[in-house]
């Protein structure tokens, strides 16, 4: 007897609790668990086995993709918390394969950029965050309970930010950095920095998150001598550039730092993002 084809696997339907509120043009992938008492606005896009657990209100223009869990009375949408807002049709962005836990709120974006607010990939939102108008978030990135982001944050992937943060508007947060907690972020966080205090400043180099993200110990090693070199000994600069290339340190990850730097001290306050909103 031949051997028969292996059956077809249908995608699974939405499931949705009778107590949940979904628009009639929301668009739902297979697989979606609504939970009891969410709100799915009309137009919002929710993509396959994502889990909006319950009282889950989800506002206005919203993507989401697939696999994320979202807990109770987390607010997705809303309108900004900006006093020019004035209606236009912006929207949220979120990738795949994040928790975003209680109470999180992820405003949607103002006028003033490009009208989205995004959070990528495989990020952990703990509960009562704020993300507010306008931001970008990267992928693998931690946020702690209670931390705030300012309208116009970036946070570019794998860093790492503690609790109770509050984050100045048009800040960045470099990559593999560290915020400790309760730290008040007024000026950008250099890549691979482990910052702290009122306001955030670089103490050292975040070495474990280098270690975990599979850099070499020579690239640490190089990262650390940019951090002696830059925030220690303060030679500047073009003098630690200098010293670095003599060192054979000069990797494409200090050069990074370098370039960071540069932005930064070409912003205003501290922050590289004005000089851009400026051009």
């Amino acid at each position: 007897m031949p051997d028969l084809p292996d059956p077809i696997a249908l995608p699974t339907p939405p499931a949705i609790d009778p107590t949940a509120i979904v628009s009639e043009t929301a668009c739902l992938g297979p697989g979606v668990v609504v939970g009891p008492y969410c709100v799915v606005s009309p137009g919002a896009v929710i993509g396959a086995g994502t889990v909006l657990e319950n009282h889950v209100t989800i506002m206005g223009s919203v993507r989401i993709g697939a696999r994320n869990r979202i807990f109770p009375n987390a607010v997705i949408g809303a309108d900004p918390q900006d006093v020019s807002y004035r209606g236009a049709d912006t929207r949220v962005e979120i990738g795949d394969d994040n928790i975003i836990r209680e109470g999180v709120t992820i405003n949607r974006a103002s006028e003033k950029e490009e009208g989205v607010t995004v959070v990528g990939s495989r990020n952990f939102l703990m509960a009562f965050c704020h993300v507010a108008h306008d931001c970008h978030i990267g992928d693998g990135v931690i946020i702690a309970n209670g931390t705030l982001l300012g309208g116009h944050v970036r946070i570019h992937s794998h860093a790492s930010l503690s609790g109770c943060v509050a984050v100045h508007h048009w800040a960045t947060i470099g990559g593999y950095s560290f915020v400790a907690g309760l730290s008040r972020v007024l000026h950008d966080v250099p890549p691979f920095m482990l910052c702290e205090g009122s306001p955030a400043r670089p103490r050292c180099v975040n070495v474990v998150a280098l270690r975990r993200g599979g850099f070499p110990p020579s690239t640490v090693e190089a990262i650390t001598e940019a951090h002696r070199l830059l925030y220690r000994a303060r030679v500047g600069q073009d003098r630690a550039r200098e010293i670095l290339r003599s060192q054979s340190m000069f990797v494409p990850e200090v050069e990074a730092v370098l370039e960071f730097l540069s932005n930064q001290q070409e912003g205003r306050h501290g922050r590289a993002l004005p000089r851009r909103r400026a051009a």
